[in-house]
């Protein structure tokens, strides 16, 4: 755990995918072909704080959807890559667009498309119900399931690490 702390002190940036980490990977349709997903508040506030805190949360993702471009507006999240198989790919572009190194970016995903993004990162991590093969090479494993709150527990260790969770807590005293 020391490592993670270490690594979680110097990042900038969480990049996440969608299915199975901001949500819990379920794909609801509707009989008019409307599409559904759940997404945690849990998750949202956990990137409000990170956000407030001078961390940039980004999204990227193999799937377009309206309902995640929705969502990253009302988080405020601007840095949006959709329909990206390659997360590794975009995980390199969206690093020289802002200049960082890949020690400064932490990318969470939950299976195999997500691993060698995983892999790059600075801090590599997958959720509780990852793939037993991404979590193997995952950097962190969070208690939480995608959907469930995982977001959340990783923006709360990034903050711990970098000595700022406390202040972002005490601003709802």
């Amino acid at each position: 755990m020391n490592s993670v702390i270490e690594k979680a002190k110097t990042i900038k940036l969480l990049a996440m995918d969608v299915d199975g980490v901001l949500t819990n990977g379920s794909l609801y349709f509707g009989n008019s072909g409307e599409e559904m997903k759940a997404f945690s508040i849990l998750d949202g506030l956990g990137i409000k704080l990170l956000r407030d805190a001078g961390i940039k949360p980004a999204i990227i993702t193999g799937r377009c959807s309206e309902l995640v471009k929705r969502r990253a507006g009302e988080l405020k999240i601007e840095l949006i890559y959709q329909g990206r198989e390659d997360k590794l790919v975009a995980l390199e572009e969206l690093r020289a667009d802002l200049g960082l190194e890949m020690s400064e970016i932490a990318y969470v995903g939950d299976d195999l498309p997500d691993l060698s993004a995983i892999r790059k990162a600075g801090l590599g991590i997958t959720v509780a119900n990852g793939h037993e093969f991404v979590a193997r090479h995952a950097d962190w494993q969070t208690r939480a399931a995608g959907g469930s709150g995982a977001i959340r527990e990783v923006c709360e260790l990034i903050l711990t690490a970098q000595g700022k969770l406390n202040s972002a807590l005490e601003q709802y005293l």
